[in-house]
């Protein structure tokens, strides 16, 4: 089995009682949101991966205001000729302001789509897991940067 880590950064923006999401479209063409953010480059420290990832998906520039922890998540999936993959993703998640930029959608790269969302309408969403345990990291703030299962 072959292992694959994934280091990304996303942000929870939170304005108005609205959540900045951006739709991610996965490789079978079916379409859920997520939390604006993505892989570190090579080299990369994650608060500057934050900042590029989220005006690349959504057009705004933002601070990351506060980490508010790490999330872990490790699945299997099949790979080419027969092998599978133990695929762990290691997801940083801060809390952002929107300080400067216009809300676009993104060409040619993994979403294509940016939207505010009510916060109460988020649980309505088809939605990757990373949006619900962001929202848990930035309601409980918890001290040690994780969240309750």
């Amino acid at each position: 089995m072959r292992e694959e880590l994934r280091v990304a950064a996303y942000a929870v923006c939170v304005r108005d009682g609205q959540l900045l999401l951006a739709r991610w479209v996965a490789r079978d063409g079916s379409k859920r949101w997520t939390l604006p953010g993505g892989g570190m480059d090579h080299g990369e420290d994650p608060y500057n991966t934050v900042i590029r990832e989220v005006e690349e998906e959504t057009g705004f520039e933002v601070e990351p205001t506060l980490l508010l922890g790490i999330d872990s998540n490790r699945r299997h999936y099949p790979r080419r000729l027969g092998a599978v993959a133990d695929f762990h993703a290691l997801r940083v998640v801060y809390e952002a302001r929107v300080t400067g930029g216009a809300l676009r959608h993104e060409t040619n790269g993994s979403t294509d789509m940016a939207a505010w969302h009510p916060l109460d309408t988020v649980p309505s969403l088809d939605r990757v897991g990373l949006v619900d345990a962001g929202l848990a990291l930035w309601r409980e703030r918890p001290p040690s940067g994780h969240a309750r299962e």
